[in-house]
């Protein structure tokens, strides 16, 4: 049985090989996008009743792919449910990714999608990893483009709100057998969004927790998989129950810090030898998620603090440093990163029912350098700083 299960797997891949190899498959066209507009348009919701991820466009994007012709032909049309056979692969087993990106209205009305050649490149590692198809992310920017100038209405052009798009990828080859999918959809919803917490930019107190693990070494904790998502609910449910917001995720003996609940941590700690600031957040090893947001932040870093007062450090870091240098004065701030939130200021962390106070500024829900952060990247997302970071779509093109 085994045996049987190794040569159905292995002739379904070397398929899907032999299939992405053909001249004769299709790539992804930008070309052949049909739009069918929908006749019953949605309200736009005021901003101020947005919740995050719950509000959704008038459109989506689809694109089907198989293994004999490769992707078909774009199609933008109404928002809608999918139909997909009950045995299809995603449902059974988590042949499923997505991304997250956001898009903004600048001052001169025109859209930017803030690092979305980052996204791209994620979203096709994560496809390579679990044998789904990949795609020429500069074509299916385009694509999500023209799906953001057919609902623009729906982008806030005010500060602290924004489109969010959600790019996801799904196995749908019917059958229970355990094989590489041989049929797949791609498609892309909006969602207009404020901020991530309800309680807007404020500081949030965390668990340490080391009784659950997000990722380990030779996993897939650095792709972007819904499989890794759910496993890690009922941990911040029981780290709600004790009155925390999000976990802070510890690894192997040593306590390593790696992510904070779904987002990429930072933490500034003094270090006593030079007397300078260190930034550090956990280096990529592959069981790191490779945050945009994450990468923004060192760039910024980089380019924009003192380095005659500031280190920028990818390194690891356990939670015993972290309760060493409180105990000593030398914890500066900590923070969260991530698409949904930019960055979220922490102002507690409990390790094992001890308490590690993080500063804050007088007065204020977070550090120094979170705020700056904050301020930074939002300057770059609504265009009132221009990078090269946006992929800019005017509405008149």
């Amino acid at each position: 049985m085994f045996s049987s299960y190794i040569r159905q797997s292995k002739t379904a891949l070397n398929i899907i090989t032999r299939s992405r190899m053909s001249s004769n498959l299709a790539p992804l066209d930008k070309s052949k996008l049909t739009i069918t507009k929908t006749t019953t348009p949605k309200e736009k919701i005021p901003n101020e009743q947005l919740v995050f991820g719950q509000t959704f466009t008038d459109h989506m994007l689809k694109i089907a792919f198989n293994t004999k012709d490769g992707w078909s032909a774009p199609e933008i049309v109404p928002y809608g449910p999918l139909s997909l056979d009950p045995s299809s692969c995603v449902f059974h087993y988590a042949f499923e990714l997505f991304e997250g990106l956001k898009a903004y209205k600048d001052k001169n009305n025109n859209i930017r999608m803030f690092r979305p050649d980052k996204n791209m490149a994620r979203m096709n590692k994560s496809a390579e990893r679990i044998c789904l198809p990949t795609f020429d992310s500069e074509v299916l920017m385009d694509l999500i483009g023209e799906l953001l100038k057919l609902d623009h209405r729906f982008i806030p052009s005010e500060k602290g709100y924004s489109m969010y798009i959600r790019p996801t990828l799904i196995g749908t080859s019917p059958g229970l057998g355990v094989h590489t999918p041989d049929e797949a959809l791609l498609f892309v919803i909006l969602s207009p969004v404020g901020p991530y917490y309800k309680t807007g930019f404020k500081a949030v107190s965390l668990e340490a927790t080391d009784y659950a693990t997000r990722a380990w070494p030779g996993g897939v904790g650095d792709k972007k998989l819904g499989a890794n998502y759910a496993p890690c609910v009922k941990p911040q449910l029981e780290a709600a129950e004790r009155g925390f917001q999000q976990n802070l995720w510890l690894f192997g003996p040593e306590k390593n810090v790696t992510e904070v609940g779904t987002m990429n941590f930072f933490v500034v700690l003094k270090d006593s030898k030079t007397g300078k600031n260190e930034l550090v957040t956990a280096p990529l090893d592959g069981t790191i998620l490779e945050g945009v947001t994450r990468d923004s932040i060192l760039s910024l870093a980089r380019e924009r603090l003192n380095p005659d007062e500031w280190i920028i450090s990818e390194r690891y870091c356990s939670i015993h440093e972290i309760e060493e240098k409180a105990e000593k004065g030398e914890l500066i701030e900590a923070f969260g990163s991530g698409t949904a939130a930019i960055v979220s200021p922490i102002k507690n962390i409990s390790f094992h029912g001890k308490d590690i106070n993080v500063p804050l500024l007088p007065g204020e829900q977070s550090g120094a350098l979170t705020k700056q952060f904050l301020t930074w990247i939002q300057e770059l997302q609504y265009g009132d700083v221009e990078s090269d970071w946006s992929r800019v779509y005017k509405l008149d093109e």
